[in-house]
């Protein structure tokens, strides 16, 4: 991955603000940067690769950027399953992982082990279906349990690169997966979209308040850089299954279980049959303050609605497929299915 002329060097400082940047070489943050003289009276001009970014996204109608203010929230699982859910609705779609130093989207689209190929258009696009295509770095690491350990310069040079050498042909829809937080990346994959156009955001979070109060930060980095945000999901808000997925044991005095499962739902069936039509749910997090829900109106933004913990929706991302492709994601997939139609008009 050759940098650019014009690209921020490896050896910069964490927040450089770039050569090219009128504070290069004078800001607060090149002290005692190597590259500090040499910025400080190098040439300024407008930056040659945001015109390539823009030729390059000039194909593409609509970015949506998938966010978090913690990571473990179910972010990916969520921008996977957007991904599944529009390219079934007959839409041409790219899934773009910017998550540099945790890539799991290659893990849930089912692509582990695949291998970028470059041609006289640029990078090619891995491939779930024939208008489903993925980019990740996941893709280029020789291990997959190589920890990618870079400054912030290379990281933004890596999605620069991402951005204007991959050859995503005509989408309708752009799927941004970024990493957990309001870091560099987030920094420069905004800056080098908003000139080309941005849908906004969509904010992943779980119902507590250790989760909340990270995406008030989120959604407070969303207005300052002038990021639309198209609305909050709550993820992971309870937990459910039908009752015959579920396992029953019995505890001793000394603490020790006894699987009783077989037991209970013969028991069940024998004495209350209906009861094995309806759904278990328990709160898996402390959401007296309200939530995700309470949290948006709290801050004047959308809220798209709850998704809820089912090991159905967490088997589909371990396999890399989509929920909506069989039954078996019972209340998950619909609870997705109405969020993306609050976000995403139906095809005729």
């Amino acid at each position: 991955m050759e940098n650019g002329h014009h690209e921020i060097p490896e050896n910069a400082n964490e927040h450089c603000p770039g050569p090219q940047s009128e504070s290069a070489g004078k800001s607060d943050e090149c002290a005692g940067c190597p590259n500090q003289e040499a910025c400080a009276s190098a040439p300024k001009g407008p930056d040659p690769d945001l015109v390539a970014i823009a030729e390059r996204m000039a194909t593409v109608k609509h970015k949506i950027l998938v966010l978090s203010g913690k990571g473990g929230v179910g972010k990916s699982t969520f921008s996977a399953q957007l991904s599944f859910a529009l390219a079934g609705m007959d839409y041409q779609v790219g899934l773009l992982d910017i998550d540099i130093c945790g890539p799991s989207i290659p893990k849930m689209l089912g692509l582990e082990g695949q291998d970028i190929h470059q041609s006289n258009l640029g990078w090619s696009p891995i491939y779930v279906e024939s208008n489903l295509g993925v980019m990740s770095i996941g893709f280029m690491l020789p291990n997959p349990d190589e920890a990618v350990i870079w400054r912030g310069p290379r990281k933004n040079g890596l999605i620069k690169q991402f951005l204007k050498d991959v050859h995503w042909g005509e989408l309708d829809y752009l799927v941004v997966d970024a990493p957990p937080g309001t870091s560099d990346e987030h920094i420069s994959i905004v800056q080098f979209l908003q000139v080309t156009g941005i849908d906004g955001a969509i904010i992943v979070t779980t119902p507590q308040q250790v989760s909340l109060i990270d995406v008030r930060k989120e959604i407070s980095f969303c207005k300052k850089v002038g990021l639309p945000v198209l609305g909050v999901v709550e993820n992971m808000s309870g937990l459910m299954q039908p009752i015959s997925d579920i396992g029953f044991v019995k505890l001793n005095e000394h603490g020790e279980e006894e699987d009783t499962t077989e037991w209970t739902l013969n028991y069940i069936k024998t004495h209350a049959p209906e009861l094995l039509t309806l759904f278990v749910r328990s709160e898996l997090f402390d959401s007296s303050g309200g939530g995700a829900a309470q949290m948006c109106m709290d801050m004047g933004v959308p809220f798209l609605g709850k998704i809820p913990m089912e090991p159905q929706l967490c088997k589909a991302a371990e396999e890399g497929r989509s929920c909506f492709a069989d039954k078996k994601c019972t209340a998950s997939a619909p609870a997705l299915r109405r969020i993306i139609d609050k976000l995403i008009p139906s095809k005729e």
